[in-house]
């Protein structure tokens, strides 16, 4: 079973229309038994980081993706859901993520970044041969943080105004997508594909 994580934050309904075509097992869930029982696991997100971390906490969540990591089942963060895989946030505030990738997230420079947030198309640049090598195109992006992780675990990035963001990120099965693979066509179908075939 593919298990969503279900924590009231974000449009999970737009990642499960997308994963059901590709994984017909695939479900929504916020149940400890489902997701340690996966074979993988997607955490989705949109918003404000502070709200969900606050709600995977509340939930008990938190723990649960702990013990999932350790467990190895794959994990995959989309957009706000990457960026809790990461150590810290300051969005907003200073938040501690999940920790299992290496850095803070962090806001945009300004006056170098021209437009808050980053909203459209941009295309994906390969940093790193990885599982989703030789999938090219562009990706659909709307955000305003951005992960400052360590080199090795950039496995794509994109060029916005100068500022070399992580696209695609990844370590010890652990991967996230900062852009909607679920608004990226086939493109974001095929990115999909690759996951599941961990």
């Amino acid at each position: 079973m593919i298990a969503i994580i279900d924590y009231g934050i974000g449009n999970v309904f737009n990642v499960q229309n997308a994963v059901v075509p590709l994984m017909n097992d695939a479900k929504l869930t916020s149940s400890p038994a489902e997701i340690l029982s996966a074979s993988h696991i997607i955490l989705p997100g949109v918003g404000a980081f502070r709200d969900a971390i606050e709600a995977l906490e509340q939930q008990g969540l938190v723990e649960v993706l702990k013990q999932a990591h350790e467990k190895r089942i794959p994990i995959l963060g989309i957009c706000l859901g990457m960026q809790l895989l990461y150590e810290v946030s300051y969005e907003n505030g200073t938040y501690q993520g999940l920790g299992f990738l290496k850095g803070p997230v962090v806001r945009f420079p300004e006056p170098q970044v021209k437009r808050i947030p980053q909203i459209g198309w941009n295309t994906l640049v390969e940093n790193k041969a990885s599982l989703f090598s030789g999938v090219e195109g562009e990706v659909y992006f709307v955000h305003s943080y951005y992960a400052q992780g360590i080199e090795d675990e950039i496995l794509t990035y994109v060029d916005y105004d100068g500022v070399k963001v992580p696209a695609i990120v990844g370590s010890d099965k652990v991967y996230g997508m900062q852009f909607h693979p679920e608004k990226s066509a086939e493109v974001g179908r095929k990115l999909l594909e690759r996951f599941f075939s961990l």
